[in-house]
């Protein structure tokens, strides 16, 4: 992951960078065969990719949510991702204890929106040295995200890159503010869309998340636009069956259409 930072954000290709794949890591198979057909797609437009699974998740609604398959089992799927397909790999972590395992396995660590302020958890993921992704709080500010970069950086790792994925707007909903982008951009970091989370409906009385993955290519398009360096997509093949947030997932099917049309926009902005 030398240098990759920069190679993200100076391509050949003049791209955005994408981190997509599943919520969750739910089997060996499914994953081998989303990141197959992403990376098939990446490869072909010129995007650079980052595969992105969560070896356990550790935020649910409900006590009997999906959770994952065992921690060491998920992370090396992970770890046999990025080995046989040659792409960095990306998951969360939860607490501080996790960071040197899950390090262990992947290339870049994620610190959940709702955890970004918690500082032993960023010390812990900088201190490994790999790649932090932080995202931001929904409850925050994109100007708050300054001193998350700060903490990772004065923990001795430069390697930070900020994903917004919307801002609370009342119980039930978010909204993005795409001012944030520009803003999160001038600490000088990668900034990153989550297109998927953006569009959760948190809080359903039913306690499963709902979503309006109709409007993914909006957010996206939007974002792009703007100039993010890379978007969040979560993907995959038959997302009303996904065992995590398939209410506000892309169909994998639709990827390649979608990404075609945001290469159109970047292009149009350069």
């Amino acid at each position: 992951m030398l240098n990759y930072l920069d190679k993200l954000k100076n391509t050949d290709s003049g791209n955005f960078f994408l981190m997509a794949g599943p919520c969750a890591i739910e089997g060996e198979d499914i994953a081998m065969r989303i990141a197959d057909k992403i990376i098939t797609i990446t490869d072909k437009l010129q995007i650079p990719y980052i595969f992105k699974g969560s070896y356990r998740k550790a935020n649910r609604s409900k006590g009997s949510s999906f959770t994952g398959i065992g921690d060491e089992k998920a992370l090396r799927i992970l770890e046999r991702i990025g080995r046989e397909f040659g792409v960095p790999t990306v998951t969360d972590i939860h607490e501080s204890g996790e960071a040197a395992m899950a390090a262990a396995y992947v290339d870049v660590l994620q610190i959940p929106a709702f955890l970004c302020r918690q500082t032993d958890l960023l010390i812990a993921a900088a201190e490994t040295g790999k790649v932090v992704n932080v995202k931001k709080g929904q409850f925050l500010s994109a100007g708050s995200m300054k001193f998350a970069v700060e903490k990772v950086k004065e923990a001795g790792n430069n390697k930070v890159i900020l994903t917004d994925r919307g801002n609370t707007f009342g119980y039930q909903d978010l909204i993005v503010d795409y001012r944030g982008l520009p803003e999160m951009q001038s600490f000088g970091v990668p900034v990153v869309m989550d297109c998927t989370h953006s569009l959760q409906q948190p809080n359903q009385s039913s306690g499963v998340t709902g979503g309006k993955p109709e409007l993914i290519s909006t957010i996206a398009k939007a974002a792009i636009a703007v100039g993010a360096d890379g978007l969040f997509i979560e993907t995959h093949p038959d997302p009303a069956n996904a065992k995590s947030d398939g209410a506000n997932m892309l169909h994998l099917d639709l990827l390649e259409e979608t990404l075609t049309k945001l290469i159109r926009i970047r292009q149009a902005i350069l």
